[in-house]
């Protein structure tokens, strides 16, 4: 039989240790479909192209490995795309697959002919279509390298039908990226010397850093050499409630290294008060245009800058710390961790004053057990106020939220991706009411794919975070365009093949959480609650 490009993408996603897919079927992608059969490849067919692109995204950073979703070309292309914006905030490996239009009726009006590399463009680290079923193997190849490597992040690959229907070849090699950049020694030196010489120095690092695998380089720095290493992966930046009182801390930093994080408005572009006038700043990063950015944000205070891919630079740091320099800064970097952990001593005694809801607090505290039952348990988090209370009260080995692009709508295509990079563990998955909304047929698709979680929805009718700023900026009379219906939500869940509780009374929730997680089934977890603002957590 003869090896069609779709033959040849399939068999590179295997030997890349690609097993699943995530996808929606389309005219242009129907041979893919056919050759993944003899490939063994797994298809999680969603309802939605978005969706495929954060499960992809979610499997990616519970596992590890790169995330590939496949969606047809046209109107399914622009349909995933959106979903880029939030993996490359993530700094997520994804590759997404689209079909397109044959090469040979490209400008003849071709059925769904669309400039579809042209609109990934901004939303990728690259974007191109294909030019053939030769270059197949060796583009689906190269876009993997490209996902992986340096700063991590989507890909976008548009495979016209021809390319993937017409006879690719027998040779369907392809190069390797180069293997990620690391520090050279002296550099690494250099950088140790002058975190050595500061009073109060601070290692920050961005989102590629704070998945599991990614935490063991920081891991391995903080222990090497006693210098607090803090990752920053939330839109609320330095007053992530999942941070405590560290915005008290960093105010106070001499010295700060940035390792793979922008300089961005979640570091309130470095300026006082946020940082200190007089701090100075070390930046190491896979992209060197992030130094301009900085110098244009600090000037003559980013002292020295090194390019390196963020994971391997932590480990040779850590691996050429001094045992002068772990000691050096011990009472410091204990002061940092208990900001971090900081929580205001009334949160435990937070509760509603309505007998009919619950303080969200109460919805939240009782997950952590389930959490804590397995090494391999996976925090989701999405939405606005809600998914803030869930980050300042609850941690899991694996976290996977919607990160610095401050989306929302992902938590449930987050919960079946994570379910497909980690099988066993417990998946828990925090959302408001308004983020339900957005893929809530992707219960079809876990229940279909038996891939089951725990959803806990916290229903306070309404969209709270915008709710709170027109509160807080315009007036309660002038409350606008944020109302939700009080929708059982767990009849939704249970409509489409899952398992719904409501709750309405703090005394409920145990219960219910047990019941949800024994179904083994994906579920959801009805919490009517106070529509309260996110925590602002401070110690003055």
């Amino acid at each position: 039989m003869k090896t069609r490009g779709a033959d040849a993408l399939m068999r590179v996603l295997r030997e890349r240790g690609v097993s699943q897919v995530f996808t929606v079927s389309g005219n242009h992608v129907m041979s893919a479909f056919d050759a993944a059969l003899d490939a063994r490849i797994d298809l999680v067919h969603a309802r939605h192209e978005a969706a495929t692109v954060h499960m992809a995204d979610a499997c990616s950073r519970v596992s590890g490995e790169v995330g590939v979703a496949l969606v047809t070309g046209g109107p399914g292309h622009a349909n995933a795309i959106s979903a880029l914006y939030t993996a490359r905030m993530a700094e997520a490996p994804v590759v997404l697959l689209s079909g397109h239009a044959p090469r040979g009726q490209l400008g003849m009006g071709a059925f769904q002919e669309m400039a579809q590399a042209e609109l990934a463009v901004p939303l990728t680290k690259a974007a191109w279509t294909c030019s053939g079923p030769d270059a197949v193997a060796r583009d689906v190849a190269r876009a993997i390298d490209i996902a992986c490597a340096g700063r991590p992040g989507p890909v976008s690959l548009s495979l016209p039908s021809d390319a993937l229907e017409g006879e690719a070849g027998s040779d369907i090699g392809h190069d390797s990226e180069a293997a990620p950049e690391t520090l050279d020694p002296p550099v690494a030196d250099l950088i140790l010397a002058r975190l050595q010489q500061a009073a109060r120095p601070i290692v920050i690092v961005g989102p590629a850093s704070m998945t599991r695998h990614g935490r063991i380089g920081a891991i391995a720095m903080e222990a090497a050499t006693g210098i607090p290493v803090v990752g920053m992966e939330s839109p609320r930046g330095i007053a992530d409630p999942s941070l405590g009182a560290f915005g008290e801390m960093l105010a106070q930093a001499d010295c700060v290294l940035l390792v793979g994080k922008r300089v961005d408005f979640t570091l309130r572009f470095a300026k006082p008060p946020a940082l200190a006038a007089d701090c100075t700043f070390l930046q190491i990063d896979a992209d060197a245009d992030e130094f301009a950015r900085t110098r244009r944000a600090v000037g003559d205070r980013l002292g020295l800058v090194a390019r390196a891919a963020a994971g391997a630079a932590l480990q040779r740091l850590a691996d050429r710390a001094s045992a002068t320099l772990r000691g050096r800064h011990t009472a410091w970097r204990h002061e940092v961790e208990a900001a971090i952990a900081y929580r205001p001593a009334d949160s435990n005694d937070l509760s509603s004053s309505d007998p009919h809801r619950l303080h969200p607090l109460e919805a939240l505290r009782p997950l952590q057990s389930l959490l804590d039952s397995d090494p391999d348990s996976v925090f989701v988090s999405d939405g606005g106020e809600f998914g803030q209370w869930a980050q300042a009260c609850l941690r899991a080995p694996h976290r996977v939220i919607n990160g610095m692009a401050g989306s929302i709508g992902s938590a449930l295509a987050y919960a079946i991706g994570a379910r497909c990079g980690e099988r066993a563990a417990p998946i828990v998955a925090t959302l408001g009411d308004g983020t339900f909304g957005f893929h809530a047929t992707e219960i079809d698709t876990a229940a279909r794919y038996n891939l089951p979680f725990v959803g806990v929805v916290g229903n306070d009718a309404r969209w709270n975070a915008e709710y709170q700023i027109q509160l807080r900026e315009y007036g309660a009379g002038r409350l606008v365009g944020c109302e939700l219906a009080p929708t059982r939500y767990d009849q939704v869940c249970a409509a489409l093949g899952g398992h719904g509780e409501l709750v309405s009374s703090a005394g409920e929730m145990t219960a219910a959480l047990a019941r949800a997680h024994a179904s083994r089934l994906p579920s959801c977890i009805n919490v009517m609650i106070d529509g309260v603002a996110a925590p602002q957590i401070s110690r003055r």
